[in-house]
């Protein structure tokens, strides 16, 4: 019997945590960043530093920083060389979104990643993981807007009951 609450309370908790895989970035790998464009001798050393700073602000923790990151890869789509690295902005992007609770408009970029390389695991991986959000946000909105309507329900029946 224990066992089963222990795996029921595991369940539950794990359904309210965030549970995804999309890794976190400290400032201080920011401010390396940073200091790595600042520092950039030539252009194509300065595009990709530039490309690694954007990586670390959108999987940044502070909200400023994944707004500072989404808006250079933004920037910057236009200038893709390659559908490789057209690719990898948008997967970025949609990483950035995912950050800020865009979760549509980050399924939006992964669909795109998607186009131009249909098979790569990492964006497949991670539409699921936002898939999975949607579904699980869409469900716990659902409780609360039960348990709101319950709520009024019983407040309700008690005012009827007091006239």
């Amino acid at each position: 019997m224990d066992a089963k609450i222990g795996r029921l309370v595991g369940a539950v908790g794990a359904f309210f945590s965030s549970g995804d895989n999309v890794p976190w970035c400290d400032r201080d790998v920011v401010s390396g960043c940073e200091r790595e464009v600042a520092e950039a001798a030539t252009e194509e050393h300065k595009n990709e530093s530039v490309m690694r700073l954007s990586w670390a602000l959108v999987h940044s923790r502070n909200k400023d920083d994944v707004n500072r990151g989404i808006a250079m890869l933004q920037a910057s789509f236009g200038g893709s060389k390659s559908p490789l690295e057209a690719r990898e902005k948008l997967y970025l992007l949609a990483v950035g979104h995912y950050r800020n609770g865009d979760y549509p408009r980050s399924r939006q970029l992964l669909e795109h990643c998607l186009e131009i390389q249909p098979g790569w695991g990492q964006a497949l991986s991670f539409k699921k993981t936002i898939e999975d959000k949607i579904a699980k946000d869409g469900v716990i909105g659902i409780g609360i807007a039960t348990t709101a309507v319950g709520v009024l329900v019983g407040i309700a029946a008690a005012v009827a009951r007091k006239s």
